[in-house]
């Protein structure tokens, strides 16, 4: 059986405690947390599956940050919250190409039958569910606009 995501990210923490990789062991710690606080407040052990979905909350956080970082003038805090993400991603299975996220949306609205932008929500339900943690959802969610909408 192969090891969980939850225990690879352990092994990994102690690692960076041995080789005492601050910035890594910290960012470690922060996805730990993270992990932990959402276990505690539902009362559950996470699935890899459910796991990936902090992962991707915690990039999209991050980038939300970056953003604001950029604008306030911050390329310092800006550059930590993007190294947060590279260590984060390195937990995430390899993401799709665009042409394979291109794909997958052309099949899921010929799926659903959609042939409008009213339809996006069920064409991105299917979607959601085949490619939560291999490809950027907002990227995702794109596509699929320019598809219905022209």
């Amino acid at each position: 059986m192969t090891a969980s995501i939850k225990d690879r990210i352990v092994e990994d923490m102690k690692t960076a405690m041995r080789a005492q990789a601050k910035e890594r062991l910290a960012a470690i710690r922060l996805i730990l947390a993270a992990l932990k606080q959402r276990e505690v407040d539902e009362r559950i052990v996470l699935t890899d599956e459910q796991i990936l979905a902090v992962l991707n909350k915690m990039i999209k956080q991050r980038r939300d940050s970056i953003s604001q970082y950029e604008a306030g003038n911050r390329p310092d805090l800006a550059a930590k919250e993007a190294q947060e993400i590279q260590i984060i991603q390195a937990y995430l299975p390899a993401q799709l190409s665009s042409l394979e996220i291109e794909q997958a949306v052309a099949a899921a609205i010929q799926e659903a039958g959609a042939a409008s932008a009213k339809d996006m929500g069920k064409v991105m339900g299917l979607l959601k569910a085949k490619l939560q943690g291999k490809a950027d959802m907002t990227v995702v969610s794109t596509k699929v606009k320019e598809k219905l909408q022209g």
